[in-house]
């Protein structure tokens, strides 16, 4: 039925009479365009058209409708449909940058009539003006003829339907009379709108900064004027003379989603300057130059030299591995299991048995020990087993030890899950040992190997950040994967997360549940946290706040709960360097007893970071729930910027020394609000590698 109404539609294409549409007939377009094809000529059913010459011909039909569609909508100036139209096509599908039969664009149509708000709305997608208007005069005498013959058909239909009689004919001809008559208009309102229009003024404004060693960012604002035309490209200019003779090199901004430019391959320690001038189709305006009048491309590493801290790091580490495993590789600890003395089978507790056994299965029920448990979700799906449980395997029967350092570890490991078979061979040599650690570590790795080996894969993701535990002494370690492609698993299926919840019938009381029931009602806040602790933040540089409490056994840091993986934060600015001046200037504060000279308060008050610190800094106390008043006691951090990659630098903010780290039973008086957690310091470490 689909297919033959656009059959039908494009019949009736072919049948109409020859001149442009009404705005009625745009209306009926537009509203054929939003109730029947507003969907992917993909999504219909193959097997209905005859063959593919006629799929092309229907694709073409339906990229020409979405295009004649966009046309109609900015000749009416209708906004709301612009943006529909927009939201719902590619640009591609809308030929947004192809000419009309009248040799226009959308753009032009939209900049002659000075319709600022879609002419914004089309260059925000990439649109742009006619490449056939090389000059004024060319714009204008095209403006000009449309207008002459649009007249011209005005009257010629006119005198058609004066002379002649009333009939199905002349009724016809009334119809493109009018459509003649409004186009007529609309290229008069277009001439118009060109020969009053006048060039932009001067950008708004135009701030420069530091990006790099060999980079600055310019960043601009349309211009203040409403009454000259749409602005439709901007032009950055660079050169190290104030008079910007010679000029050093110019780029045209088209892209217009966003009003900033980086200058790249600058030389570090030299000053330069820079201009920007915006465009409409009467020309070039005048310039606006930066603030400041001139920027050096600089780094607060060249201060004093110092390299990045992490610059061959993951290299070293490699090779260093790469060393360990050489050594290893002729040592007895590589034997085969089957090797090991007849003395120890018996050592073996009866738990551990059945790992090496051919018939080894998921555990259905828990009884009082140390388990792994498996997650792997994709969307609102979960991984279960046949028996419609939460994948699990026992690590040990009898666990004793203390917890917290071999989960820890056990973190570590989960950095190198396809190193496990190594692993479990080079803690084997020291199973005569009596150590209660390694025998743990040693069925940990055991119970990765059985975990891997049953789901069939390697990565089975990041360790939640703390083990789950109930009174009937069951210890739950829970890893979490998302699945974002359609991977097949052994001994598993997929099904729906709120369907494994209302299913699953407790064996125990609200009052002291299990841990595997602990864990399905807390579920989608654990799947909650591993998405949060995979976001990135956007490029820029951050002020954070660092704060840490130790327990007997640990050291915690507090994180915002909406990004678990960096410390609690607020952002600066969108520019993630810190220049060698403003690093020089946080010296010379860090450096500075109170009160402050009053040089120093002069200089403070007109420098953009100390303005930029001291909104961040406002920010982040109200952020963390610490009264203003206390801030004057705290520290800027003034030995390093902390960077993480080249697109995000974090300052830090701490507290006076005594409360950086808050002991057991010490009093904080300032608690955070909601919204915090606190992370072990090695899982938070391990958050920030990820």
């Amino acid at each position: 039925k689909m297919t033959q109404q656009m059959r039908d539609l494009q019949l009736a294409q072919a049948r109409k009479p020859p001149g442009p549409s009404s705005p009625n007939a745009a209306k009926r377009l537009y509203r054929n365009l939003s109730g029947k094809f507003r969907v992917n000529y993909t999504s219909f059913d193959e097997g209905s058209l005859v063959g593919r010459g006629e799929k092309e011909k229907l694709r073409k039909s339906y990229l020409f409708q979405s295009n004649a569609a966009l046309f109609e909508a900015v000749e009416l100036q209708d906004l709301d449909r612009v943006q529909e139209l927009l939201k719902h096509y590619s640009p591609e599908e809308l030929d947004i940058n192809t000419p009309n039969s009248e040799g226009l664009l959308p753009l032009d149509i939209a900049i002659m009539t000075n319709n600022a708000p879609i002419a914004r709305a089309l260059l925000q997608t990439g649109a742009k003006e006619s490449p056939h208007f090389v000059s004024l005069e060319s714009r204008s005498l095209h403006l000009s003829t449309l207008v002459r013959e649009a007249e011209q058909r005005v009257n010629e239909l006119m005198a058609q339907v004066v002379n002649e009689a009333p009939n199905t004919d002349c009724s016809e001809k009334e119809k493109q009379l009018k459509a003649w008559e409004w186009r007529f208009r609309l290229y008069k309102r277009m001439k118009a709108g060109f020969e009053h229009a006048r060039v932009p003024d001067a950008p708004s404004s135009v701030h420069l900064s530091v990006a790099s060693s060999s980079s600055l960012q310019v960043t601009f604002w349309e211009p203040l004027s409403v009454n000259s035309a749409v602005v439709t490209k901007y032009k950055v200019e660079w050169s190290c003379s104030p008079t910007f003779s010679p000029l050093l090199g110019e780029a045209v901004i088209d892209k217009l989603k966003d009003l900033n430019f980086t200058i790249q391959g600058l030389v570090s320690g030299t000053a330069y300057h820079v201009r920007v001038s915006a465009y409409n189709m009467k020309g070039w305006g005048p310039p606006q130059a930066s603030t400041p009048p001139f920027a050096i491309p600089s780094n607060w590493r060249e201060y004093d030299g110092r390299a990045p801290r992490r610059r061959g790091q993951a290299e070293a580490l490699d090779h260093l591995l790469g060393q360990v495993k050489t050594v290893h590789q002729h040592c007895i600890c590589h034997e085969p299991c089957k090797n090991q003395p007849q003395s120890r089978k018996h050592s073996v507790s009866k738990s551990l048995k059945h790992l090496f056994h051919s018939g080894s299965k998921f555990l259905k029920t828990l009884k009082r020990g140390l388990y792994l448990i498996a997650i792997f979700y994709k969307d609102d799906n979960i991984l279960v087993t046949h028996e419609d449980q939460i994948p699990v395997v026992e690590i040990d029967d009898t666990y004793s030890c203390l917890l917290m350092q071999d989960f820890l570890w056990l973190t570590k490991v989960s950095c190198m899950w396809d190193e496990i078979l190594w692993l479990r061979q080079c803690v084997t040599v020291s199973q005569s040992s009596c150590s209660c650690i390694l025998q743990t570590r040693f069925k940990m790795l055991l119970a990765i190997s059985q975990m891997q080996g049953l789901l069939g894969i390697q990565d089975l993701g990041q360790v939640f950040f703390e083990p789950i535990k109930d009174k009937q002494g069951n210890i739950l370690i829970v890893t979490l994967k998302e699945v974002k492609t359609n991977q097949t698993f052994e001994s598993v299926r997929w099904v729906p997360i709120c369907k494994l919840q209302t299913s699953r019938k407790s064996v125990s009381s609200p009052e002291e549940p299990t841990a595997l029931d602990t864990l399905l009602i807390s579920i989608q806040d654990k799947l909650a946290y591993h998405q949060r602790s995979s976001h990135a933040l956007s490029p820029g540089l951050y002020l954070g706040y660092l704060k840490l409490c130790s327990a007997v056994d640990q050291i915690r840091v507090l994180v915002p709960e909406q990004l678990p993986n960096i410390l609690c934060h607020v952002k600066i600015r969108s520019n993630p360097n810190i220049s060698r001046e403003e690093w020089e200037w946080l010296q010379k504060m860090a450096s500075v007893e109170e009160p402050v000279p009053t040089e120093l308060e002069a200089d403070r008050s007109q420098n953009p970071l100390f303005q930029e610190l001291q909104v961040a800094i406002k920010e982040l106390m109200t952020l963390v729930n610490i009264p203003l008043q206390e801030a004057k006691d705290f520290r800027l951090y003034s030995q390093e910027v902390l960077d993480f990659g080249d697109q995000v630098s974090f300052l830090l903010l701490l507290p006076p020394s005594d409360d950086v780290c808050t002991a057991p039973g010490q009093n904080n008086p300032y608690t955070p609000l909601s919204g915090f957690l606190t992370l072990p310091l090695q899982i938070f470490e391990l958050g920030e590698e990820r």
